[in-house]
């Protein structure tokens, strides 16, 4: 994936827990961990902003390009 997902760290640094932070931004644990394990293929701007709000961070703080080009598979 083009896109590293580093909320995992992020939630450590606050001394947060998944479920907590499920809580305040009102998804399932379920898509919260697919979101943590890199494996989602997208997420929507309002999840993004409310992550970022409870954490306090930036959106470059949770999710980072990591140089490379994803080619979508072609189905």
């Amino acid at each position: 994936m083009a896109i590293r997902v580093y909320l995992e760290d992020v939630l450590k640094k606050r001394n947060m827990t998944s479920k907590e932070l499920c809580a305040l931004i009102g998804i399932t644990e379920a898509n919260l961990s697919i979101l943590r394990s890199g494996k989602a293929k997208g997420i929507r701007f309002g999840t993004v902003n409310k992550i970022c709000y409870y954490l306090d961070c930036d959106v470059g703080d949770i999710l980072k390009f990591d140089g490379n080009l994803e080619e979508e598979d072609e189905d």
